[in-house]
């Protein structure tokens, strides 16, 4: 499982040509799923994503979370974050979950991160969407979670 997490000034999703999602300062969250990824991913994850102290300080130091800043969270899913680019030119998706577990997943993490009381706007699962932002910074953080390295 893969977040990609941007820190933002501005984000907002569109789809055929009509607003469906927009925040202002906080996180855009791609989010990808893969094969035998689980809820104790989206557990991990969430935690990680809500306490991310990625933020300035009045120090300029990167010491503040979202709660700290009143932040909220756009969640779109990202399938190609599974993406195998390792052989050849064109990216193989074997890795990505079958659409209805990555959908239940990609649910449940809104839910989770709802739970640590974030505004949390979603983009359209499976479609076509136009995301648009202004990454402050810019500052882009990769977390994954990989299911055999759960207890470690």
């Amino acid at each position: 499982m893969k977040a990609l997490v941007q820190r933002v000034l501005q984000a907002s999703v569109t789809v055929n040509g009509e607003l469906v999602s927009s925040i202002d300062k906080g996180f855009l969250v791609f989010f990808g799923v893969e094969k035998g990824d689980t809820l104790k991913q989206v557990d991990f994850l969430a935690h990680k994503i809500a306490a991310l102290r990625i933020f300035e300080d009045e120090n300029g130091k990167m010491n503040l979370n979202l709660s700290d800043v009143g932040g909220s969270v756009l969640l779109v899913s990202q399938f190609t974050l599974a993406a195998d680019t390792s052989r050849g030119n064109r990216p193989g998706f074997d890795n990505a979950a079958s659409s209805d577990i990555a959908q239940n997943l990609y649910l449940a993490m809104a839910e989770k991160l709802r739970a640590y009381n974030l505004c949390v706007q979603t983009g359209i699962f499976q479609a076509d969407m136009k995301v648009s932002l202004i990454n402050d910074g810019p500052a882009t953080f990769l977390l994954e979670k990989k299911g055999d390295l759960l207890n470690a």
